[in-house]
């Protein structure tokens, strides 16, 4: 089974044909094409290329599925003895992509 680590806003994702993958927010509407050029690492099933640092060549070719929001994460922050108590939460914007295509170069 072919698969490509590849990079996005900072983060590595593993990518393989047919399967989504979560990313941050990109830019484009749902059933747009989006390229990753920075693969980091990739494999036919037999042979693994590592990049330096990335691979010449490979490319992570997708199809944006959705945009949406992800679960609810909550961050408590206290001082003890102080009457300090702060409860904020955060929703991460996130970017599906199918992948639909590997160029493993």
């Amino acid at each position: 089974m072919s698969y490509a680590i590849f990079r996005a806003a900072g983060q590595q994702y593993r990518a393989a044909k047919g399967k989504t993958v979560r990313v941050p927010k990109l830019d484009g509407e749902p059933g747009a094409k989006i390229t990753f050029d920075e693969v980091l690492l990739s494999s036919d099933g037999k042979t693994v290329k590592a990049g330096q640092p990335t691979v010449q060549g490979a490319k992570v070719v997708g199809e944006i599925v959705r945009h949406g929001r992800g679960d609810k994460l909550f961050v408590f922050r206290f001082k003890r003895r102080k009457n300090y108590r702060r409860k904020t939460g955060h929703r991460q914007d996130f970017t599906e992509i199918k992948v639909t295509d590997l160029k493993l170069g």
